[in-house]
């Protein structure tokens, strides 16, 4: 069976990747680094819990080294806090989650994955390719992404290893919630998404279900929209 960790496995498009991975078949470990939030996941055949903080690069040794046989890293541990991340300190930090906590994982899974000729799915976003005025930190850290994801690309594939992004966009998450509940801000999203409603995460799952699959064997270096046409409009 083929294993898969995913950080950031346990909430939103994370446990949405998680379980569409553990439906496919793979034997997969969602990762997270609040020990309440492994706690409540519920189980599923298929699907194990793993406490990891990609910020702390102990605790990342300690994980990756205990591994074996991994075909597939998801890079889906991500912060968003808005109107706080012009606070400098608080700016680092996102960035410390969502651009530099993936590429510890990246390095950490390499060995692993260049011997298993594995892939990798980074968590980009929308804001990868426009900027959110309330997120300066999560808009830098996702262009950031982007082009990591890119740059591994054409690094790692002499060692088998491809390297691709998803993009989502309005999905139906906890970090959605407050706009989801507005109903202004909820008209002005759907107006501008061709297909007039919120993605669900296991829509994204199945988008990186492809990226890790054989059928996707000569796709690296790409970053992958999932937002119901919204970056079209």
């Amino acid at each position: 069976m083929k294993q898969a960790l995913v950080t950031g496995g346990t909430r939103g498009i994370g446990a949405g990747v998680a379980r569409s991975l553990a439906d496919a078949g793979w034997s997969v470990i969602a990762a997270s680094a609040s020990q309440s939030e492994l706690d409540a996941f519920e189980p599923q055949d298929g699907l194990k819990v793993q406490l990891l903080d990609v910020t702390d690069q102990t605790s990342i040794n300690d994980v990756f080294g205990e591994l074996t046989g991994l075909k597939a890293l998801v890079n889906c541990a991500g912060i968003l806090l808005r109107g706080e991340e012009y606070d400098i300190d608080v700016f680092a930090k996102v960035l410390d989650v969502n651009l530099t906590g993936t590429m510890r994982c990246c390095l950490a899974a390499h060995p692993l994955l260049a011997e298993a000729s594995g892939a990798i799915v980074n968590t980009a976003s929308m804001l990868s390719t426009f900027g959110g005025p309330l997120v300066p930190a999560y808009s830098a850290s996702k262009g950031g992404v982007a082009q990591l994801t890119k740059a591994l690309a054409g690094r790692w594939a002499e060692d088998g290893i491809r390297v691709n992004a998803i993009a989502p966009g309005w999905i139906e998450t906890e970090m959605t919630q407050g706009l989801r509940e507005d109903p202004e801000r909820t008209a002005g999203i759907l107006a501008r998404t061709p297909m007039k409603r919120w993605g669900k995460p296991e829509e994204v799952g199945a988008l990186v279900q492809w990226l890790l699959s054989e059928n996707a064997s000569f796709v690296t270096g790409s970053i992958y929209p999932v937002d119901g046409g919204y970056l079209a409009m």
